[in-house]
């Protein structure tokens, strides 16, 4: 076995160094590689690691760089796959850079963001320590089938992962339903207050109970199906959190402040991101804290302090520009984009990027559910809308048909002259990108402003 092990880490480490020095990611062919020498080879580097799981629709990125932060505030070592692939073979090659030759890790935690069809695996080879669910949400429906098909995914993780301690969103009802089928403690988080003055208007993924098929009544709603939801026929209904958000202090468009009671306990939480999706990621990852055992202040602190993944609000170091980049890949999460960004108290310049490949989901009827139409009430606060990417032509019409002024619509082919277009407005830039367009664009905005690597 350890002749196995050695000879599956050495050529997973070997074909990633020559693969960074050709400018590539490496993030998924040294892990297959690895797997193909040895398939039980994460099993092997995972023993003894308290292996932290964030897994679901949105969010996972995000949450894992704030559960990160806070591992390394409290002085433990810790691996994670920052590169963002979260799929068997990508979390293999990140464990492998973390292990000795034979396959020891020397790592005393692992943050791991999880796609939600392979947690079912990953689980089996990893004894996960914790497990996040973030949320629910319809998601590239030709490659996850309907949303009932992804919770499925999910529930069998969490059977897999017997030591774990669940952190759960209380106000996701699909989320909440795994409580039924496993035995593992749990520790509910959610939002027990408005955090938008007006929202994006959207259909609902999960309108009716999952238990009797009755209509859900809502105290609130922060967005999407989430929030204070419980069935009038048959009593299912939102739990009490253990993490709550119980009050939303400030959100501006850098950052928000909020009043979290953990188990008792009142705590301000500043938030280094803006938005109500931001506030959830960091809910989940103090409810992490909390089931880790670790020191609050720390975990407090590190909710301000922590860097963003890639494409996720990352901010440009460009000089005399301002850009931002936030991923978009559903409905869901693109209205959550729309909700803060059409509460812009200045000028800006929205950039979408929609994409068709595989990693995509090739089918893009999502744009039509969401809530386009918002942006013909920001009035001069909206300069103009550039788009780009293989289905842009597409994505301009959906525009058209919301409402925007053809005048303001602009169709880039080529990403450098959009990146010329945008470095040289002279207004805060918002670029909307799915997952390979955002890879492509941030790519070239990385190579020509000598920025780090989406994997650094």
């Amino acid at each position: 076995m350890k002749i196995l092990n050695f000879i599956s880490v050495s050529l997973c480490r070997l074909s990633r160094f020559a693969i960074r020095k050709l400018g590539r990611g490496g993030t998924d062919l040294p892990g297959r590689i690895a797997l193909k020498v040895n398939p039980n080879i994460l099993r092997e580097m995972s023993k003894g690691v308290k292996t932290i799981i964030v897994t679901g629709t949105n969010g996972k990125t995000t949450t894992s760089r704030m559960i990160e932060q806070c591992l390394k505030d409290s002085g433990k070592s810790y691996l994670a796959n920052k590169s963002g692939a979260n799929l068997f073979s990508g979390i293999t090659a990140d464990f492998a850079q973390n292990c000795s030759l034979t396959g020891k890790c020397k790592r005393e935690y692992a943050v791991i963001e999880c796609d939600e069809a392979a947690f079912k695996t990953v689980s089996l080879h990893t004894d996960p320590y914790c497990v996040v669910v973030t949320n629910v949400f319809s998601d590239q429906l030709d490659r996850y089938g309907d949303i009932l098909t992804t919770l499925e995914s999910i529930k069998i993780g969490c059977k897999n992962s017997k030591n774990a301690v669940l952190c759960l969103n209380a106000d996701c009802s699909l989320t909440t339903s795994i409580v039924a089928e496993v035995e593992n403690k749990c520790v509910f988080y959610g939002i027990d207050c408005e955090v938008y003055k007006t929202r994006v208007e959207e259909v609902s993924d999960a309108p009716d109970c999952l238990r009797c098929g009755h209509a859900y009544e809502y105290g609130h709603v922060t967005f999407g199906h989430l929030g204070s939801w419980s069935c009038p026929e048959c009593g299912y209904r939102r739990p009490d959190p253990d993490v709550a958000v119980t009050s939303v202090l400030e959100s501006d468009s850098s950052h928000s402040s909020v009043e979290m009671n953990v188990s008792g306990e009142t705590r301000r939480v500043n938030i280094c991101l803006p938005g109500a999706y931001n506030i959830y990621n960091a809910a989940a990852a103090v409810a992490v804290g909390h089931a880790c055992g670790l020191e609050p202040s720390v975990v407090d602190a590190a909710m301000e302090s922590f860097e963003c993944g890639f494409g996720r609000m990352e901010k440009f170091d460009i000089p005399d520009t301002d850009i931002r980049m936030i991923l978009i890949k559903n409905t869901a999460g693109c209205n959550q984009v729309l909700n803060f960004l059409t509460d812009m108290t200045e000028p800006s310049l929205f950039v979408i990027g929609l994409n068709d490949r595989v990693n995509d989901g090739r089918d893009i009827s999502w744009i039509n559910d969401v809530n386009f139409e918002r942006l013909t009430e920001m009035g001069e606060m909206l300069t103009g809308v550039y788009v780009t990417g293989i289905r842009a032509d597409d994505m301009a019409e959906r525009l058209k048909k919301a409402g925007i002024d053809e005048s303001m619509i602009k169709v880039f082919d080529d990403y450098d002259r959009l990146i010329d277009a945008v470095t040289s407005a002279n207004t805060p830039v918002y670029i909307m990108p799915n997952y390979t367009c955002m890879m492509d664009l941030r790519g070239k905005i990385a190579k020509r402003f000598n920025l780090k690597s989406f994997w650094e």
